[in-house]
């Protein structure tokens, strides 16, 4: 299984980015999807996560309103929309993928993970 995000870039406050995540070695419509992020110095937390056909959606507190999650299930790829954006967005974003299909909001719910993708809003 790999998970390639792409998408991360330096973006003023209020921009928006879109990242996106392609898997491969997996049967992805099997699989529940999520984003999380990591800031320097903090743990790992829970962005964005939706279900195998995007029936159910989940999103941080801190997100709400602004990120968006969707995937394509043809393409084998999970998106994050994110306007918006705040100095506080400031993180490495990573994709991770469920094999039980379960959606997901703790790290440990995930099995697969990508390398990361960086996010820097600027004030």
């Amino acid at each position: 299984v790999q998970l390639v995000e792409s998408g991360g870039g330096l973006v003023q406050a209020g921009g928006s980015l879109r990242l996106s995540c392609a898997a491969s070695g997996l049967t992805f419509s099997n699989y529940a999807m999520g984003w999380f992020r990591q800031a320097p110095g903090k743990e790992r937390e829970f962005v964005a996560a939706i279900s195998r056909h995007g029936g159910s959606i989940y999103y941080a507190d801190s997100v709400k309103g602004r990120f968006t999650i969707s995937r394509d299930n043809a393409k084998n790829a999970v998106y994050l929309q994110m306007n918006m954006l705040k100095p506080e967005d400031t993180a490495v974003y990573y994709c991770a993928a469920d094999r039980w299909g379960v959606v997901g909001t703790t790290a440990r719910d995930y099995d697969y993970w990508g390398q990361g993708t960086q996010v820097t809003v600027s004030s």
